[in-house]
């Protein structure tokens, strides 16, 4: 690092990376209503390479309730199948032979908590990933001191750079938590 512009550019780009991620994760954590990305990033063990479900079908969903996957090599439906019923989503699978037909129930109160607790998971781990950035940047920073590349008054407005953007980004996943817990409570 050349400066602490520098530091403060890197440590906001992963901070960025770690809101995504989490949204990513939150797509796979179901709400009433069938979506593509339920399963879309499922990794099925595909001629032995694990490969997300997305690459190897075309997913759609024709009614609210129902997620239809069209494996683009029908030689991989029974991988699909196991795949999904690995993942734990609590749907099951129906495999005809050219299509694979996913109905989505109602969700019971229970399961909807039992799904806030795993958003709430992904968020508090999107947390931990934002704070150890932090620390990354502060050590950084710190560094630079040091090795004279930045003077004590830099560090100082450095830390409190890098603790605006910490803020700013666990305000990010709280705001993205609540939600998310809306989307599965309401269904």
């Amino acid at each position: 690092m050349e400066s602490v512009d520098d530091v403060l550019l890197a440590a906001e780009d992963r901070m960025q990376k770690t809101i995504e991620f989490m949204h990513e994760q939150f797509a796979g954590v179901r709400t009433g209503k069938a979506s593509p990305s339920l399963v879309e990033n499922i990794n099925v063990s595909y001629y032995g390479t694990q490969t997300r479900l997305k690459e190897i079908a075309g997913i759609s969903t024709p009614e609210p309730s129902l997620i239809v996957i069209n494996a683009y090599d029908p030689t991989a439906l029974p991988d699909i199948v196991k795949a999904i019923l690995a993942a734990n989503l609590g749907v099951t699978p129906m495999n005809d032979g050219k299509i694979i037909r996913i109905p989505i129930p109602p969700l019971s109160e229970e399961r909807r908590n039992e799904l806030v607790k795993v958003a709430k998971r992904f968020a508090e781990e999107a947390r931990v990933s934002v704070r150890s950035v932090r620390r990354d940047a502060n050590d950084g920073i710190k560094v630079l001191e040091k090795s004279n590349k930045a003077t004590q008054d830099d560090r100082e407005i450095g830390l409190k750079e890098v603790q605006k953007l910490t803020d700013e980004y666990i305000e990010k996943v709280d705001e993205s938590l609540a939600a998310r817990e809306t989307q599965i409570l309401e269904g």
